[in-house]
């Protein structure tokens, strides 16, 4: 697919990050209650979410890869994720000790990077990309009108998410201590 020039990974990234908003527009729509908006949601933030295997795509196609892009990417991820899950816990469809496990680690790292930037950025791993998804499909599962009956998926997704996101986060403070700076 070939896109304009001024459609950079740097680009679509910052879009990201604006449209989270409507994203969280949508989800309180109505009340939080109403399934339309509630899948009207759920397409936004999957649209937002998949802007984010295209910026990667695309900086790798292009080879624009930046220190900028790789810094502000996972900060965006933070952003968008944050603001569903707070979103959620606010409507009381996901409980609120998910939301900060998940946003302690987060928000955490991402002051940790601040603080090490001097070493040089510390790009996502596989492992942090993977932790991403699980939160992403967690996440979207609570958007969604679900029948009870399906909760479990939801939940194992989510579970599996906040083993990923601890095990992610300890991971990215030992190496950024064991690997030499750039």
């Amino acid at each position: 697919m070939k896109l304009p020039g001024f459609v950079t990974p740097n680009f679509i990234t910052v879009m990201r990050l604006l449209l989270v908003p409507v994203g969280a527009y949508t989800l309180f729509k109505n009340g939080g209650n109403d399934s339309t908006w509630l899948y009207i949601s759920w397409i936004v933030f999957f649209i937002l979410g998949m802007s984010d295997v295209l910026d990667g795509k695309l900086a790798r196609s292009r080879n624009t890869i930046t220190e900028f892009g790789k810094f502000l990417d996972p900060v965006a991820d933070k952003v968008m994720i944050g603001t569903a899950m707070i979103s959620l816990s606010i409507l009381g469809r996901m409980p609120w000790w998910i939301t900060i496990v998940i946003l302690f680690r987060e928000v955490g790292i991402t002051v940790f990077r601040l603080m090490t930037i001097n070493r040089g950025v510390i790009p996502a791993n596989k492992g942090g990309k993977i932790k991403a998804s699980m939160q992403n499909f967690g996440v979207g599962f609570y958007i969604l009108p679900l029948s009870s009956s399906l909760y479990w998926l939801r939940d194992g997704f989510m579970y599996i998410a906040i083993a990923m996101t601890i095990a992610t986060g300890a991971y990215y403070v030992k190496s950024a201590f064991t690997s030499p700076p750039r």
